[in-house]
């Protein structure tokens, strides 16, 4: 395993931080200015670490030229981590929460923000205790002179991690996916100017905000993943050849990836990328569990199973796509030869299903209905056509949709029928004892080599409610600019 933005001991003062090297990126980043510190974060071949691996420098560049005349920019940290199986923003922030905001620091130099927000849950009350403590240590230090800084506590819906979403939350609304560049922030102003086009919700999420020279001038936000922060802080300190000294060509790095599920143990671990994911589960689950054999993993509900017969597979974002499949946020949900991935298919997409916001009809009605007809599968009580309806509604579920949760349903449904449908043939004609969906949820704590799952999911109603009966209103029909999101 490797150390660079998750060390073996946490460090827990900044005169740590400094005495191991840290605030030279800062440093540097200030000497050279915005379009050095780009061009070093650009040549470097930083990935985005939530998901995607979108290019950092690419990205830093389009927030930088997207700048407003009459407002500063902001920079937000994106610490909202809810995909089910990850755990390493968390265990980053406990660890070497000073290189997450140094990191978020030199975005700020880069891309012209007066503001650093981080937007974590209010859930993780241990996460924001240490990070409001870290930026009152740097305020203290003066490293933020002249940025303010905002550790923002959120909802713990899902889709506040999306990026859209959360900035829709920042700004005090729902956090539901809006029609917009994801460096559009979705302030006041632009509420005010879109009311009178949607004078019901206010919410910038119903129309599409453009860039410069069209009718708003909405200063323009760079929303981030911790790691990816974290990484930033590195690449300017040490520069871009020595990030590219681990890794891949296309995947330049190191990953921090979380293993849980139907392993010996539960853990998190930096890795150069390209280590082979059956290394990676080695390492951080500790092999199978006694008397048993690993069928597949899921990395969260983003991407495609991956079949025990593809775990040599390194850990890199083209080695992953070119087996069908996503890197993802690293975290890797295992299966063993006495796990249902029946349950596992009508789980996740109960989940997805239901932390769908309802904005888009087709990707909460047809999601509900795939994950009910799921259910009734991996219960062997299914009714003669439900196979045949989830099929076909996984193509048409993502129809006019304006997030990837949709598409998330296709992906992990459609993987389970294409390597694992004979596990659900059993259960239609019979042979397969029923099985409860499993429960797919974000993890609430790894500690002791055990994942702890969190069990408040499985009451969630589609409505986003915890009430025994769900109402017949979506998220989208509830909430609004002027109601809070739910509790």
């Amino acid at each position: 395993m490797e150390s660079r933005i998750l060390p073996d001991v946490p460090v827990t003062s900044i005169d740590d931080y400094v005495a191991s090297g840290g605030g030279a990126g800062l440093e540097k980043a200030r000497r050279i200015g915005s379009g050095a510190v780009i061009d070093e974060v650009a040549r470097s071949g930083l990935g985005g670490r939530g998901g995607a691996g979108f290019a950092a420098g690419r990205k830093w560049a389009a927030v930088a030229a997207n700048r407003s005349d009459l407002e500063p920019s902001t920079v937000v940290v994106n610490a909202a981590e809810g995909e089910p199986g990850s755990f390493k923003d968390r265990a980053i922030i406990r660890a070497n929460s000073f290189a997450v905001a140094e990191g978020a620091l030199i975005a700020a130099i880069a891309v012209g923000a007066d503001q650093v927000i981080v937007a974590t849950r209010a859930s993780f009350t241990r996460e924001a205790d240490v990070l409001r403590s870290a930026f009152a240590a740097i305020r203290h230090a003066g490293w933020s002179d002249g940025v303010r800084t905002e550790v923002f506590e959120g909802p713990d819906e899902y889709l506040f991690g999306e990026e859209t979403a959360l900035l829709e939350v920042i700004d005090g609304r729902p956090p539901f996916p809006r029609l917009a560049p994801p460096y559009r922030r979705g302030v006041d102003e632009v509420v005010d100017s879109v009311s009178a086009l949607d004078p019901v919700s206010g919410s910038a999420a119903h129309v599409e905000l453009a860039g410069p020279g069209a009718e708003t001038v909405a200063p323009p936000a760079l929303a981030s993943n911790v790691e990816t922060y974290a990484n930033a802080a590195m690449v300017l300190a040490h520069g871009a050849e020595w990030f590219r000294s681990v890794g891949t060509a296309g995947s330049p790095g190191t990953i921090v990836c979380t293993v849980s599920g139907s392993t010996r143990r539960a853990g998190v671990g930096e890795f150069a990328m390209g280590t082979p994911l059956a290394e990676v589960l080695e390492t951080l689950g500790g092999g199978p569990r006694d008397g048993r054999t690993w069928t597949a993993a899921a990395s969260g509900v983003s991407n495609a199973l991956v079949p025990a017969s593809f775990f040599s597979t390194p850990c890199s974002h083209e080695a992953m796509r070119a087996i069908g499949s996503g890197l993802g946020t690293g975290g890797f949900i295992v299966f063993d030869d006495a796990d249902d991935l029946a349950g596992f298919a009508a789980g996740a997409s109960r989940f997805l299903a239901v932390e769908s916001c309802g904005q888009c009809a087709r990707c909460k009605d047809d999601g509900l209905t795939i994950a009910d007809a799921l259910g009734r599968i991996a219960r062997s009580g299914p009714h003669p056509d439900d196979l045949d309806t989830v099929r076909d509604r996984i193509l048409t579920v993502a129809d006019g949709s304006r997030c990837n949760l949709a598409t998330q349903q296709q992906v992990v449904v459609g993987s389970v029928l294409d390597h694992f449908g004979p596990s659900l043939d059993a259960h239609v004609h019979g042979g397969a004892p029923g099985v409860e969906p499993m429960l797919v949820a974000a993890l609430t704590e790894i500690a002791g080599g055990v994942a702890t799952v969190d069990e408040h999911q499985g009451a969630k109603q589609p409505d986003w409610s915890y009430d025994p009966v769900g109402s017949d209103q979506w998220p989208a029909d509830r909430f609004d600019a002027r109601h809070e999101p739910p509790a």
